[in-house]
């Protein structure tokens, strides 16, 4: 455990398992109080993991962890995350980590209306609602850290013949929508620029076989496509104390622990054995 985050305020999107709540345990094991949210307060139908479990797992590092059980679909559910996260820290949020995310795979050619603005309720204009509401507090403060979570989806195939991967066209309408949330990064960071706030993504450079991931391409996956989650979670955590300078980059884990120089540490902050 360490004191890089210590007396900092931290929400944390989609963190009732995976990538969000192990990013949320490594920031409470770093000092920060932490506001957990997503739609599952207690046990999943089909997934393991529930903000009530990954509250109970950041309790042992003594800081404040509070959570809002809310859907993202939904604008006017969202619209009271930042409030009420910033109510029970007992101040502004200075960190927001938009994690969640919505992964529905299909082919475009008949995919539904429905799944489409699904994904992009929760992938697109979520993450973007959330800063927007954080903002007016950072901005005030002179600091601030937005961190949304891409994928290499978003990158397009070159072709014909296209190399779709493992995963095929199915990935497409997904990662259109992390390739709108990655423009959407880069415009909000011009935007604001200037002001302290910073506004990057990051997206692994492999697959992190969280609960849902591995639910979903675990079985298709070689262990050279299969990234740690101690490696993602160091990868976004330098983009959560960075420089004024480094914002809106669209970057890639493995890359930053490079860049920065970091060490991987486990999700407790300890050196790994």
């Amino acid at each position: 455990m360490g004191d890089r985050f210590r007396g900092r305020r931290a929400l944390v999107t989609g963190s009732s398992r995976g990538i969000g709540a192990a990013i949320a345990e490594r920031l409470a094991a770093e000092g920060a109080d932490v506001v957990l949210t997503a739609r599952t307060l207690e046990a999943h139908d089909h997934l393991a993991g529930s903000l009530t479990e990954t509250a109970e797992r950041l309790a042992q590092y003594g800081t404040r962890v509070a959570m809002v059980v809310a859907d993202l679909t939904d604008a006017s559910d969202r619209a009271r995350i930042v409030p009420e996260a910033a109510e029970a820290l007992g101040g502004p949020i200075e960190i927001l980590v938009n994690n969640a995310a919505a992964s529905i795979q299909a082919p475009l050619v008949g995919f539904p209306v429905k799944r489409r603005n699904i994904m992009f309720e929760v992938n697109v204009n979520a993450p973007l609602d959330l800063s927007l509401a954080a903002l007016p507090a950072m901005i005030e403060a002179g600091e601030g850290w937005i961190v949304n979570l891409s994928s290499g989806s978003a990158k397009h195939w070159d072709g014909p013949p296209f190399d779709v991967g493992p995963q095929g066209p199915r990935i497409a309408a997904y990662g259109a929508s992390k390739a709108a949330l990655n423009r959407i990064t880069n415009g909000l960071a011009a935007e604001v620029f200037g002001t302290g706030v910073r506004v990057n993504t990051v997206e692994p450079r492999a697959a992190v076989l969280s609960e849902g991931a591995a639910a979903l391409v675990g079985a298709t996956l070689r262990p050279d496509q299969i990234e740690p989650m101690e490696a993602m979670v160091e990868g976004t955590l330098v983009l959560c104390d960075c420089a004024p300078e480094v914002t809106g980059r669209i970057t890639v884990s493995l890359d930053n622990i490079v860049e920065w120089g970091v060490e991987v540490r486990g999700l407790d902050g300890e050196p790994l054995s």
